[in-house]
């Protein structure tokens, strides 16, 4: 995780959405315990409670449980219900925009396609 927060959304938010990003790349498996509070607040200069404010949004999400005097660990299932969320959220959210964007710059799809397996844009 990087130290580089910006001004446009709450700390605790995006250090949430780091640890969501770890577990969707594999970093952080079932069972995988999260740094502790204190570890987070002290490597990242932030306060106990934005970290305890983004753990406890986890908690309440069901992707990582709490046990008592030991910490945080991720939940059987949380990648999996991940994946789903952030899929449905892609496509309600995002893809739309995408097509208008596409749409509006007169891009052809077909050609995004072919284009998107080769970095330089050109004929692979």
């Amino acid at each position: 995780m990087s130290a580089d927060w910006n001004d446009s959304t709450p700390i605790y938010r995006q250090l949430k959405e780091r640890v969501v990003g770890m577990m969707l790349d594999g970093v952080l498996k079932a069972g995988d315990a999260l740094p502790s509070v204190r570890s987070i607040a002290a490597e990242y200069q932030l306060n106990p409670i934005t970290v305890s404010k983004a753990y406890q949004e986890l908690v309440d999400e069901r992707l990582v449980e709490k046990r008592r005097g030991i910490g945080m660990y991720v939940t059987e299932g949380a990648s999996e219900k991940l994946l789903a969320s952030e899929r449905e959220r892609f496509v309600r959210e995002e893809w739309p925009a995408m097509v208008e964007r596409i749409r509006r710059l007169g891009l052809d799809v077909e050609q995004l396609l072919r284009d998107s397996g080769n970095p330089q844009g050109g004929a692979a």
